[in-house]
């Protein structure tokens, strides 16, 4: 049994963010959790926030009521890159550099062990 739970546009770069939820990855729900929650990076309450919506949707479901936390693992955690938002940095001489402000779109698939 899977579940899946996505958080789209977080205002961070894929990159920051995919340094944290490699901690994550095939690791089981409960030690995932606590990992992200003494995690000291940003990213990282992003990242706890879906992984506890997975798990939710999962037991929301008919089959999935019947389940206990220790009995699951992540079992997929991948980030897109989301949007660009570009801005003007001033620069020296009359110039203009670009800055742009990336998000990320990320997704989160629980399983059950068996």
């Amino acid at each position: 049994m899977k579940a899946k739970a996505t958080n789209k546009y977080i205002g961070s770069s894929p990159r920051k963010m995919r340094l944290v939820i490699d901690l994550i990855r095939g690791e089981s729900v409960d030690k995932a959790i606590e990992i992200l929650h003494f995690n000291p990076k940003h990213a990282a309450h992003d990242a706890e926030k879906v992984l506890r919506s997975a798990v939710a949707n999962l037991f929301n479901t008919e089959e999935g009521s019947n389940f206990d936390t220790s009995d699951l693992y992540v079992h997929e955690v991948f980030v897109n890159q989301g949007p660009m938002l570009k801005r003007i940095q001033p620069a020296p001489m009359g110039r203009a550099f670009r800055v742009r402000k990336r998000s990320n779109h990320l997704t989160i698939v629980v399983s059950t062990k068996s």
